[in-house]
């Protein structure tokens, strides 16, 4: 019974056709022009509010590039993994929408792919390295003093090796990058893992080195530092105003790692639900039509972090302004 089940899911597995080559033109949209329309103007607004927010923040880390921090580094490194989406992809996904196809033939469709990819992990990366950073600073302080700039450009060389690394895994032949099935945007192909085991590795590679694995770093990362907070904040409270400054600052840039990890997470997470569903779930059960929503979700992700930049600046001028007239008080009361 068992060689019969085995024989069966082998043939079922060679009869398996994605969907990009059922169709003599894989690209042609398979939504109405009125959707694409509305899904171009969309990733539009996206693309200039991301473009212009990271830039900004790019910009501004520039002029005080020899000051920064190694939580800093790590931010602008975020900035300019959100930037490159924003400039090298959207502009391939936008057109195709206005044109009611993907307009850039199969090497567009997996150089789109490529840097998608390449920099979502960048991002997802980057964020796990921030996580890890917060952790020491929080919970062991004996590691965090130590942290200091070389190191941070050390992780941008290991995120960026990993991130081109698990991007180019498919060139090689384990994988590869394919139509989406509404035909105007390229990702990864998740339906290999129908088609052979050998496809089914591939998928399960990705989604544990670039997804489960960095996800579960970040919330093991932020569990233990609220957990540390909670134990820790009485102890702070009969130390002097300036350790209990310096740790106000720090849960605040914390609490700012938090939110771009969750916003991140929430943006990427019913896309990963859906691809994961493509490539183990029933072939095809995935409604073309809700199959976009999640992928347009997932392209607004690089718009939310120079959002949460800005509001935690104004928390540090306010906080820096602050620690400014009580400075000037105690001079005037000496």
């Amino acid at each position: 019974m068992s060689g019969m089940a085995s024989d069966h899911n082998s043939s079922s597995q060679e009869e398996y056709i994605p969907h990009y080559l059922q169709k003599e033109d894989p690209f042609a949209s398979k939504l109405s022009r009125e959707a694409d329309i509305i899904a171009g103007f969309y990733l539009t607004i996206i693309g200039i509010l991301s473009t212009l927010g990271n830039g900004y923040v790019i910009f501004m880390s520039s002029k005080r590039k020899k000051k920064l921090r190694p939580a800093e580094i790590m931010t602008v490194n975020l900035a300019v993994c959100d930037l490159g989406i924003s400039v090298v992809g959207k502009p391939f996904s936008i057109i195709s929408f206005f044109s009611h196809r993907w307009m850039f033939g199969w090497i567009g469709c997996r150089w789109y792919g490529w840097a998608g990819f390449f920099f979502g992990c960048g991002s997802l990366i980057t964020m796990t390295a921030v996580s890890l950073d917060r952790y020491l600073k929080i919970c062991h302080l004996s590691y965090g003093t130590w942290l200091k700039r070389h190191h941070a450009f050390i992780c941008l060389a290991i995120i960026w090796a990993y991130a081109t690394f698990w991007a180019t895994v498919p060139f090689a032949g384990a994988g590869n990058y394919a139509p989406e099935p509404f035909g105007t945007s390229c990702t990864l192909d998740w339906w290999l893992a129908q088609a052979s085991v050998a496809g089914q590795a591939f998928v399960l590679s990705i989604l544990f080195f670039c997804l489960l694995f960095p996800t579960a770093v970040i919330v093991f990362s932020y569990v233990k530092i609220i957990l540390k907070v909670k134990s820790s904040t009485k102890e702070v409270a009969h130390y002097d105003t300036r350790i209990q400054n310096s740790h106000i600052l720090e849960m605040k840039l914390t609490k700012v790692a938090m939110l771009i990890c969750a916003g991140f997470l929430i943006a990427w997470i019913p896309y990963a639900v859906v691809s994961v569903w493509s490539a183990f779930g029933r072939p095809d059960s995935v409604p073309i039509q809700f199959s976009v929503i999640p992928t347009l979700l997932a392209k607004s992700a690089a718009m939310y972090n120079p959002i949460i930049y800005q509001v935690i600046d104004c928390k540090f001028a306010c906080c820096r302004s602050g620690g400014l007239k009580a400075k000037s008080s105690l001079k005037k009361s000496r």
